[in-house]
């Protein structure tokens, strides 16, 4: 079980949680309704394995207007977007074959690889580097039995967006080296940066980009998301899906086209109250002795670090015995040594008395 499941796991019912990253928002109203309606009108049955077409139409309709050519065929709805990454994994992924993956970075890409029976290999996100890769490293690491180079932007945990320049680099990297992109973008619509979110669809023929409506119309517990590859690719990602889920449900599937046809303004309001929010923690995180922020430009996440005489799960248990539940940041990988995630999906009274808790705990070490 991973790092974040077990702090979850052992958290007293009435500790300040901002350990899970599970927006606080309920699903917009018109999406609420689309889900009821479409049980209501017998909407509950199997349907099609790669997803109802409607659905499929219009997120290829999206991505072609924002990044690049898309077809119903280049879509796969999913069971939230962990089964599209495993799914992703169990198709491309040989014996053998070697997988670059971030350090830290979001639990699941290491464990896909090891599922199908290949290797992760990390490449580092420092926050000497503000969380952005290091082309050189990456490049250091790419052997003959390189098959993918997975990437998250914006990243859980650390809050970290890629500008375009970084994006460039890595679509270059990857040709150059012939190497499959699997783009983890299910933050896309969550970041603080003044430029256009910069997706690797569109860039390059051998990418697979996994999103979900998860975390933008706030339902998590849904579990619904979907993945865009060649068509050859998804022909093949098919067959693991249907072996797997057989289906996404059909009336969350009905609820998320009309989040996508009228729910702009809402998920616009919610990126808005986070933004607040990432201002409030930052500024109080860098205001607590011993602790390091680099302000996170999407997601909501802050990745601090922190000088103080213990392991990142040390201070984790710590702050759990005051009321706070967060993540140890080595639950993300050995990099994240040192540092504690704190969601900010959770209100500003919750997030200001987790603050002063973190504060008090710091004070009482000095």
């Amino acid at each position: 079980m991973s790092g974040i499941r077990k702090m979850f796991d052992a958290a007293p019912p009435d500790a300040v949680n901002l350990g899970l990253g599970e927006p606080d928002f309920n699903p917009p109203e018109m999406v609420k309704e689309a889900l009821f309606q479409a049980v209501r009108e017998g909407f509950n049955k199997y349907g099609p394995t790669r997803g109802i077409i409607p659905l499929r139409d219009t997120i290829a309709r999206i991505y072609e207007e924002r990044y690049g050519p898309a077809s119903r065929d280049n879509v796969m709805i999913s069971v939230g977007g962990s089964e599209a990454l495993a799914v992703a994994a169990l198709t491309l992924y040989e014996a053998g074959d070697e997988v670059l993956v971030p350090n830290p970075g979001f639990v699941l890409y290491a464990q896909h690889a090891r599922m199908a029976d290949a290797r992760p290999v990390f490449y580092s996100l420092k926050e000497s580097n503000a969380f952005l890769p290091d082309f050189d490293e990456i490049e250091s690491k790419i052997t003959r039995r390189t098959t993918a180079l997975v990437v998250n932007s914006p990243s859980n945990p650390t809050g970290t967006v890629f500008p375009r320049k970084v994006v460039d680099r890595l679509v270059k990297l990857a040709l150059d080296h012939d190497l499959t992109i699997i783009s983890d973008e299910v933050y896309d619509q969550i970041q603080y940066l003044s430029e256009p979110y910069t997706s690797f669809w569109g860039r390059l023929d051998k990418v697979i980009v996994v999103n979900s409506f998860s975390k933008i119309f706030a339902m998590t517990g849904w579990r619904l998301g979907y993945m865009l590859g060649e068509k050859e690719f998804l022909t093949e990602a098919d067959k693991i899906h249907y072996h797997l889920v057989a289906c996404a449900p059909t009336p969350p599937q009905i609820a998320a086209l009309k989040g996508l046809q009228d729910g702009a303004a809402d998920v616009a309001a919610m990126v808005r109250e986070f933004r607040h929010r990432r201002d409030f923690i930052v500024k109080y995180l860098r205001s607590i002795p011993g602790m390091h922020c680099v302000p996170p430009t999407g997601a909501f996440y802050a990745f601090p670090s922190f000088d103080w005489d213990m392991t990142d799960v040390e201070a984790a248990h710590g702050l759990l015995q005051r009321g706070l539940l967060c993540t140890p940041g080595s639950a993300f990988g050995s990099l994240g040594k040192g540092h504690l995630r704190f969601s900010f999906a959770n209100s500003r009274e919750n997030i200001g008395r987790a603050m002063t808790i973190l504060s008090e705990f710091a004070h009482d070490l000095q």
